[in-house]
């Protein structure tokens, strides 16, 4: 039995409604439902149960202090060509989220899960694309670019389950991992 889990930080009620409003109704772009708006810090596949216990203990033992972190901008992965994905930024690379994914990423590994290699580039993800020409959302990434939606104060991190579904993922949140005390 394996499950496919992921490490995320979630976004306030009032952060992902303000970003589920957004939503330009364009034709191939599916908007996220807002419960489904997060920062992954990690996603891992299929993770055996043995695993999955082991990066519970490694995720918990993870200290941090809070920290604040400016939700600005928009942009598309791929950034070039056409869009599969629609995200909002996280500034320019805050020093303590990058720090919080970097123990992440060394849990899953002592956990003995693969790390994943690929340059990490922190965002949140709002809507997905499905034959979507670029020029059909430019309007709507122009008058996004510079998206001020505020700040959200990082005191917490957590591991989901996600089962997919012809209706969408289903998310279960199966840990929480909060700031140390004293910071």
């Amino acid at each position: 039995m394996t499950k496919r889990l992921f490490v995320a930080i979630d976004l306030p009620e009032s952060t992902r409604q303000l970003l589920a409003d957004l939503d330009p109704q364009i034709r191939g772009v599916r908007w996220l439902d807002s419960e489904q708006m997060h920062l992954t810090l990690g996603f891992f596949g299929d993770v055996p149960e043995e695993v999955d216990l082991a990066l519970r203990a490694e995720l918990s033992a993870i200290e941090f202090g809070a920290f604040f972190l400016p939700i600005t901008g928009a942009g598309t992965f791929p950034s070039k060509g056409p869009p599969k994905i629609i995200w909002i930024g996280v500034g320019s690379g805050h020093p303590h989220l990058f720090q919080v994914h970097k123990r992440v990423q060394e849990a899953a590994l002592a956990a003995g899960l693969e790390p994943e290699l690929r340059p990490w580039h922190p965002h949140i993800t709002i809507a997905r694309c499905r034959d979507v020409a670029p020029q059909s959302i430019r309007k709507f990434l122009q008058s996004n670019l510079d998206l001020d939606a505020g700040m959200i104060r990082v005191d917490a991190f957590h591991l989901y389950s996600s089962k997919l579904t012809p209706a969408g993922p289903i998310h279960t949140r199966e840990l929480t991992v909060n700031c140390s005390r004293g910071r």
